[in-house]
C-alpha cells in the first residue's frame, strides 16, 4: 500500500486533525479584530479611570509607531526574536507538546553563539554568521532535547521542566559574563569582550534593524513547508492529534516528539544567536527581556501556525513599542504595553473560544 495513502486512514481516527492548524487570526480575521479593537476599548477605560485622555494616549501611541520611521524600526527589531522563540512554541505543540522553555534555549543559544564568536573568529562575515547561527541552533536544541529525553525516559511533564530550565539557563549565562568571559577591560560591567566586525549583523538604513531579519523569514517560510506540505510534517500533526492512533499505524511517535522538541529548541537558540549578533554585539545578563515568554503568547495567538505567527508578532512587537511611547509620552508605566497584551490575549483566545462551542 502506499504509505501516504495508509497514513490518511490516520483521519477517521483523529476527527481533530483537520482543526489542528486552523487558527483564530487567520481563519477569522473578522473576529480578531474584533478581539483587539476590545482590547483596545478596555485599555481606553483603563486610561480614563486613571485620569488621562484615552483619545490623546492612542494617538500619542499610534504617532510614536506606527507613524514613526524609528518606531517602526523597533518593531521590526522586537519581531525578529519574537518570531522565532513563536515558532519555537509552535513547532513543538504540534507533536502534542508544550515547550515554556524558549527562554531558556534563547539564552543558551546566545551563550553557544558567543562562545564561537570569541574563541573561533574567521574574520570572514559570509562564514561566521552561519557558523553563529548553527551554534545557536546546536545549543538551543540540545538544551530543549533534556526535556524531550526527561519526557520519554522519566516520563517528566515537558511544562515542568522547560520552565524550570529556563532559570538554570539564565543563571548559567550569568555564571560566564560574570566569570571567565567577562570583559576584563569592561570597567567591571558583566559583558564579555565585543564581537568582531564579522559576527554582527550590518544594520539597515543606521537603525537598530539589522540584516538578521532573514532569519525569521526563513524560518517561518521552511517551517510552514515542512509541516503542511511534507509527510513528516503529516506525521507529526498526526502524533500530536492522537499519539495513540499514530502508534498504531507505526509512526514512532518518540521520535517525532523529540525531533520537535528539538527543533522548536534550536529555533529559540537561534533567536539567541540573532540578538546577541544583531543587537548587543556581546553577551551580557538580561539578553532577553521575556522574548520566550512573549514567543509562547504569539504562537498561542496565532493558533500554532506559522503562516499567522508573523501577523501575531507584529501585534505583539506594535503594543510593546507603544508601551514605551506611552511611557515617555504620557507617563505610564511600560507595562502598559504588556497590559494591551494581555487583553488582547483575553479577548482573542476567548472569542475563539465561543467561536468554536458554536460549531
Amino acid at each position: 500500500m502506499n504509505p501516504i495513502n495508509h497514513l490518511l486512514k490516520l483521519r477517521p481516527a483523529v476527527p481533530s486533525l483537520r482543526r489542528l492548524g486552523d487558527d483564530f487570526l487567520g481563519q477569522s480575521a473578522s473576529r480578531a479584530a474584533i478581539g483587539v479593537a476590545l482590547a483596545l476599548a478596555v485599555f481606553a477605560i483603563l486610561l480614563l479611570v486613571s485620569g488621562h485622555d484615552p483619545a490623546d494616549a492612542l494617538l500619542e501611541a499610534w504617532n510614536g509607531v506606527i507613524g514613526s520611521s524609528f518606531g517602526l524600526s523597533e518593531v521590526g527589531v522586537t519581531m525578529i526574536p519574537l518570531v522565532l522563540t513563536a515558532l519555537a512554541t509552535a513547532i513543538p505543540t504540534r507533536a502534542g507538546l508544550v515547550n515554556v522553555g524558549g527562554e531558556g534555549q534563547l539564552y543558551i543559544g546566545a551563550l553557544t553563539a558567543t562562545g564561537t564568536a570569541l574563541f573561533f573568529p574567521t574574520g570572514h562575515i559570509w562564514l561566521m554568521l552561519p557558523v553563529m547561527a548553527l551554534a545557536g541552533c546546536a545549543g538551543g536544541g540540545l538544551w530543549a532535547a533534556t526535556a524531550a529525553l526527561l519526557r520519554h525516559w522519566r516520563g517528566v511533564n515537558e511544562v515542568i521542566s522547560t520552565l524550570l530550565a529556563n532559570y538554570i539557563a539564565i543563571l548559567l549565562v550569568n555564571v560566564f559574563v560574570f566569570g571567565p568571559w567577562k570583559n576584563p577591560q569592561g570597567l567591571g560591567y558583566p559583558y564579555t569582550a565585543p564581537f568582531e566586525v564579522a559576527a554582527i549583523f550590518p544594520a539597515i538604513a543606521g537603525t537598530r534593524f539589522h540584516w538578521g531579519f532573514l532569519a525569521p523569514v526563513v524560518s517561518v517560510i521552511v517551517c510552514y513547508v515542512i509541516l503542511k506540505h511534507t509527510l513528516w510534517g503529516f506525521k507529526m500533526r498526526a502524533v500530536g492529534g492522537n499519539p495513540s492512533a499514530a502508534r498504531r499505524r507505526g509512526i514512532a511517535v518518540n521520535k517525532y516528539v523529540i525531533a520537535a522538541m528539538i527543533a522548536g529548541g534550536g529555533l529559540a537558540g537561534l533567536a539567541g544567536m540573532v540578538e546577541v549578533s544583531g543587537i548587543h554585539h556581546d553577551l551580557r545578563p538580561g539578553i532577553s527581556d521575556n522574548l520566550g515568554y512573549l514567543g509562547l503568547l504569539a504562537s498561542w495567538l496565532a493558533g500554532h501556525n506559522p503562516a499567522v505567527i508573523i501577523a501575531a508578532c507584529f501585534l505583539i512587537a506594535v503594543f510593546l513599542v507603544a508601551g514605551d511611547v506611552l511611557q515617555l509620552s504620557v507617563g505610564l508605566p511600560s507595562a502598559a504595553g504588556l497590559v494591551l497584551i494581555g487583553l488582547a490575549l483575553f479577548f482573542v483566545l476567548g472569542l475563539r473560544r465561543v467561536e468554536r462551542q458554536a460549531l
